[in-house]
């Protein structure tokens, strides 16, 4: 245990955020540069080293938390570097993106503050890449066998690098001109730098894996040829059909979904454009939908200048503190509020849009709404609670219904669906294809970057499985898997 009293010593502090009208400036990552290590040794010496740690049971990557958290607290960042890569190929992907249900499901949050295990394990990551701690890891032998990997996300990429590893010959397809699928156009730069892709993608190169972008299965090459060229194929592409809005006025102009608006400020960091195609400045902007997602359009559209920002969620606003139904240690349900949250703007809580309305040019310049109520367990519209707000670009980030349909993957490779539209597998990740096996949203449905990993860790014991009989590789869950919810 590295401090026994150290949870009674100190308290809960996190990383320090720049400055709002500083990083409004910039695209820049929120957080203050180096402002975690000063403190995360304390931090770190919080954890009690449960004899069950229930934070295990949070995380579905299994991470070893209390180990590295010794390991931060003696400054012991090598053997902290490796006990974190022992179950998480992208620790900083998750120390930045992941919600932490791992904290939720921390001993000491039963009646303190949790432990900041999510800011232990990004200053251990920034410090091994610091130190040159992180190096590829080069297989000893190739098993001649060969693997595709479709969609490069965090799935995609995971199960691609423990294959690599395992001496398998794999290749990464990716539909758009960049590799990192959602990691790289779906969260803004100011959540998640993109050079901490472009690192772990070099890390990869250099360890055998293949990356072939801007091809899409289905479209540009078609699935049945895919399969002929490999000996496996792991589909990782993501459930990226967008829930839509089916209210008058849904075709103005200036309605787009959250993943046709989030790609092009990113784009605008990467060089592409000067200027996104399609910006908030000088509007009145309104997001639909108050998830992760919602929040990004949000830190988005006042970085890009709009003139106000409003933010609608059909369900009740969340509660401060657990409720009796979200007990510990599952994760519960809490209102948040992100940084760009802090940025300013306005949430809106129990309204449900019923109309757009345009001006004579059919571009949207009003959003109109209602309040909704529950009434016998359904959500129901509150009579004289019509009204209207000023919208002149709204984004749709309510969500996705499942794997994209409409570019012939599933059809090509004849899958079957499970009952919620997600392509269906067994216990090992396979599908109903031999050889074919699926990872990430494509199975599960949209889910945590650390599912996501999980999943593709998954997969890739599976296939390795599949083609030498045998597997060394770890399978942290199990496709029946959930998390700890109520």
């Amino acid at each position: 245990m590295a401090d026994p009293k150290g949870f009674l010593n100190h308290g809960r502090e996190v990383a320090k955020s720049r400055p709002v009208d500083v990083r409004l400036k910039d695209w820049n990552e929120v957080y203050v540069p180096g402002s975690l290590l000063p403190i995360i040794s304390k931090q770190a010496s919080r954890c009690m080293d449960c004899g069950i740690p229930f934070c295990h049971n949070g995380c579905p990557l299994g991470n070893l938390i209390p180990e590295w958290n010794d390991y931060a607290y003696r400054e012991d960042w090598a053997a902290a570097s490796e006990r974190l890569h022992a179950t998480n190929n992208f620790p900083e992907f998750t120390g930045r993106l992941c919600p932490a249900p791992c904290e939720a499901a921390c001993v000491l949050g039963i009646n303190q503050p949790p432990v900041t295990i999510k800011n232990v394990e990004v200053s251990i990551i920034d410090k091994a890449w610091d130190t040159g701690d992180v190096a590829p890891q080069i297989p000893e032998r190739l098993s001649g066998k060969t693997v595709a990997v479709i969609g490069s996300g965090p799935a995609g990429l995971a199960a691609a690098q423990q294959l690599t590893r395992a001496g398998h010959t794999v290749a990464v397809y990716e539909r758009a001109d960049r590799i990192g699928g959602l990691l790289r156009y779906g969260i803004p730069e100011f959540k998640m730098e993109k050079r901490h892709i472009n690192r772990r993608i070099e890390q990869m190169r250099a360890e055998g894996t293949r990356f072939r972008t801007g091809i899409e299965i289905g479209r540009d090459l078609k699935a049945t040829d895919l399969k002929k060229r490999y000996d496996a194929v792991v589909i990782a592409a993501g459930a990226t059909t967008a829930r839509d809005l089916p209210v008058p006025g849904r075709e103005l102009k200036g309605i787009y979904q959250a993943m046709e608006y989030l790609p092009l400020a990113n784009k605008v960091q990467e060089g592409d454009y000067v200027t996104a195609p399609i910006s908030a400045e000088g509007k009145h902007v309104v997001v639909i939908g108050g998830g992760d997602t919602g929040a990004d359009c949000v830190g988005t559209a006042h970085r890009q200048g709009a003139a106000s920002v409003t933010q609608l969620e059909i369900m009740p606003r969340p509660g401060d503190e657990r409720n009796a139904g979200q007990p510990w240690p599952t994760f519960p349900m809490l209102y948040k509020v992100t940084s760009a949250h802090e940025e300013g703007g306005e949430r809106v809580y129990s309204v449900s849009t019923t109309h757009f309305e345009g001006d004579e040019d059919g571009n949207v310049q009003w959003l109109h709404l209602t309040e909704v109520e529950f009434i016998d367990g359904k959500l129901t519209p509150k009579p004289g609670t019509e009204r209207k707000i000023p919208a002149q670009l709204v984004t749709l980030a309510m969500g996705f219904t499942g794997t994209d349909r409409e570019n012939g993957l599933v059809d090509q490779f004849g899958l079957e669906l499970d009952e919620r539209g997600n392509i269906a597998r067994d216990a090992d990740f396979q599908t109903n294809v031999p050889g074919v096996f699926v990872a990430g949203d494509a199975g599960r449905g949209q889910s945590l970057i650390v599912w996501a990993i999980a999943e593709g860790r998954s997969a890739a014991r599976g296939t390795d499985r599949f083609l030498t009989g045998t597997s060394d590789l770890p399978a942290p869950i199990r496709p029946t898997d959930r998390a700890l919810m109520v």
